[in-house]
C-alpha cells in the first residue's frame, strides 16, 4: 500500500505533463483548456483542503480568494499593467490582508458559526465585485492579454498549461512538507481535540491563523492563473456556490490527502465534460435527457462516492493499484 501511495502521485502528475504531447499528436487543443481547467480547480481545493482536510475547518468562503486573484488581473490589466509579476504581487498583497483580517474574526468561531461568516465575507465580496461598475459589475471583465512574466509567452496555450502544471506541482511538494512537519501535526491535533493541544501549550490560534492564510493565498494564485486561463475576471468566481464545489471536489478526491483534492476535481470536471457533451445516439432522446439533467446525474455519483468509499476515490484508487501490483 505504501508503495502504492509513493507512486500514483508520480504517474498521475506524469499524465497531467503529457497531456499537450496528446492535444498535439490528435490536433485537439481543447484537452489542454479541460485539463488546464483541472489543475486551476485542483490547486484551489488544495488550498481549501489545508484547513478542511487538515484543519477541520469548513469554509464557504474561498471561492472570494480566488476572486482576488482573478481580479487583481483584470483591474491592473484594464489600466494598462500587462506585467504578471505585478498581477501576482497585487493578488497575493491584497489576498494575505483579506486573509489575515477575516481569519482574525472568523477563527475565534467555531462550527456552523464558522461557516456562516465566511459565507457572509464571500458573498460581501460578492456584492463588491457586482458593484464595480467601471470594470464590468455583474457582467465581468475581459482580460485583454494575458499577464506577461518576461520570456514565459502565456498567450502560448502550452506554455501556460505548463506554467499551471509546474504550480500545482510545486505546490503538492510545499504541503507535502507542510503537512509532516510540527505545523501540520499541530494544525492536525486542532482537528482532533483544540482543548488538548492548548492544554500542551501551543497557541493553537496562530497555527489555525497560519494555515488560513496559506490556503487563502493558493487560492489567489489559483484565481490569477484562473483569469490567465479565462482572459476573463467574474462576480461569478466568488459565490458561494464555487466553495461549495471546492468541498465537493475534496470529498469527491479523498479529504485529508495531499493529491486527493486535484483527484476529485479532475473526475468532476471530467465527467461533467462527458454529461454534457453525451452523445451516443440512444433510443427514446437519453442522450438529450442526460445534456439536460447532468448535474442531477453528477450529484448522484457524489452521493454514492462519499457514502461507499471512505477515503474518496484516490483512496480507492491507491487502494485498487495496491492489489494490482
Amino acid at each position: 500500500m505504501r508503495d502504492a501511495r509513493r507512486a500514483f502521485p508520480v504517474v498521475f502528475l506524469g499524465l497531467l505533463a503529457l497531456v499537450p504531447v496528446v492535444a498535439h499528436l490528435t490536433g485537439e487543443p481543447y484537452y489542454l483548456t479541460v485539463f488546464s481547467r483541472i489543475m486551476v480547480f485542483g490547486l484551489a481545493a488544495l488550498g481549501l483542503n489545508l484547513i478542511l482536510g487538515f484543519g477541520g475547518l469548513v469554509s464557504f468562503g474561498h471561492a472570494l480568494y480566488l476572486g482576488i486573484g482573478a481580479y487583481a488581473v483584470g483591474i491592473l490589466s484594464a489600466h494598462g499593467v500587462t506585467s504578471g509579476f505585478a498581477h501576482l504581487g497585487a493578488a497575493l498583497a491584497v489576498g494575505a490582508v483579506a486573509a489575515l483580517l477575516i481569519g482574525l474574526v472568523c477563527l475565534r468561531t467555531s462550527g456552523m458559526a464558522f461557516i456562516m461568516i465566511t459565507l457572509a465575507f464571500a458573498q460581501m465580496f460578492y456584492f463588491l465585485a457586482v458593484g464595480l461598475r467601471q470594470y464590468g459589475g455583474d457582467d465581468g471583465l475581459s482580460i485583454p492579454a494575458r499577464s506577461a512574466f518576461g520570456p514565459l509567452a502565456l498567450q502560448d496555450a502550452t506554455v501556460l498549461y505548463y506554467v499551471i502544471f509546474a504550480l500545482l506541482a510545486a505546490t503538492l511538494y510545499v504541503l507535502h512538507r507542510v503537512v509532516h512537519a510540527r505545523f501540520g501535526m499541530v494544525l492536525q491535533g486542532c482537528r482532533e481535540n483544540e482543548r488538548r493541544m492548548i492544554a500542551l501549550g501551543f497557541p493553537t490560534l496562530r497555527y489555525k491563523l497560519a494555515a488560513y492564510v496559506a490556503s487563502a493565498l493558493i487560492c489567489v494564485l489559483a484565481g490569477v492563473l484562473l483569469a490567465n486561463l479565462t482572459q476573463y475576471a467574474s462576480p461569478a468566481y466568488m459565490q458561494w456556490v464555487v466553495s461549495g464545489d471546492l468541498i465537493v471536489m475534496i470529498l469527491f478526491g479523498g479529504m485529508g490527502t495531499l493529491l486527493g483534492p486535484v483527484v476529485g476535481a479532475a473526475a468532476i470536471i471530467a465527467i461533467e465534460d462527458v454529461l454534457t457533451a453525451f452523445r451516443l445516439g440512444l433510443p427514446w432522446g437519453i442522450d438529450q435527457v442526460v445534456n439536460a439533467h447532468w448535474m442531477a446525474i453528477l450529484g448522484a455519483l457524489i452521493i454514492v462516492v462519499v457514502l461507499t468509499l471512505k477515503q474518496g476515490l484516490y483512496g480507492w484508487l491507491v487502494h485498487r493499484a495496491a492489489r494490482a501490483g
